[in-house]
């Protein structure tokens, strides 16, 4: 019990430092790199509590698949950097402010008083015949169906939004529309040969400077 209370603490300092990293670096790809370094770590405490099956799903889902498309997305949106740098110093007292009050929240919540091994024990351990993932989906489209329903509308809302952020037209950006182009004909529409009667030489201040002297 005490190595495992030791592991505790230990992935619990991980995760929380690199959730603070994830916050606080100006580079968004680094930002990601540190989630999966979060959820990772949140994968260890799951296995720790015998949810093995979540532990691997956190792992395999998350770090595996999501964090590729947040890259990906990330990387796509072509974010300005010091454009974040100006803001996270613009609104980093906000930032500050927010989180002493959601940390003041949990600490009132789940702090010593209301949450721990005195008012909620340790559970027996599970036995070989138990299944996880029998007893997780049975709980979660039984008991918690609507949260379940609630945050699955939530991530198409977030796909939908990724996607529009991708697919908005950008004036810097310089596009060939593959109809046009297909429709050229060996016409006027594709070369115009014009002819121009020919000129002298472009009469600048030195060019007229260097004529005057030159002796005739």
């Amino acid at each position: 019990m005490g190595f495992e209370k030791f592991l505790f603490y230990c992935f619990a300092a991980i995760a929380l430092a690199s959730a603070g990293m994830v916050i606080s670096r100006r580079n968004p790809v680094h930002a990601v790199l540190w989630m999966v370094v979060t959820f990772v770590s949140g994968a260890a405490l799951w296995i720790l509590l015998e949810a093995e099956f979540l532990g691997i799903v956190l792992i395999l889902v998350y770090v595996g698949a999501v964090m590729v498309l947040f890259l990906f997305v990330v990387m796509m949106l072509d974010v300005d950097i010091a454009t974040l740098r100006a803001c996270f110093i613009r609104y980093l007292p906000l930032g500050a402010a927010v989180a002493l009050l959601m940390l003041g929240e949990i600490v009132w919540i789940v702090g010593p008083a209301n949450f721990g091994l005195t008012h909620f024990p340790s559970p027996p351990a599970a036995g070989l015949d138990v299944n996880n993932t029998h007893d997780l989906g049975m709980s979660l489209y039984t008991t918690y169906v609507y949260p379940v329903e609630l945050a699955a509308v939530l991530l198409l809302v977030a796909i939908v939004a990724a996607i529009r952020l991708t697919m908005r037209r950008r004036t810097d950006t310089k596009t060939i529309d593959p109809a046009v182009q297909s429709r050229v004909k060996k016409g006027p529409d594709r070369i115009r040969i014009v002819k121009m009667a020919s000129v002298g030489p472009l009469e600048t201040p030195e060019t007229l400077a260097e004529a005057k002297d030159e002796p005739r």
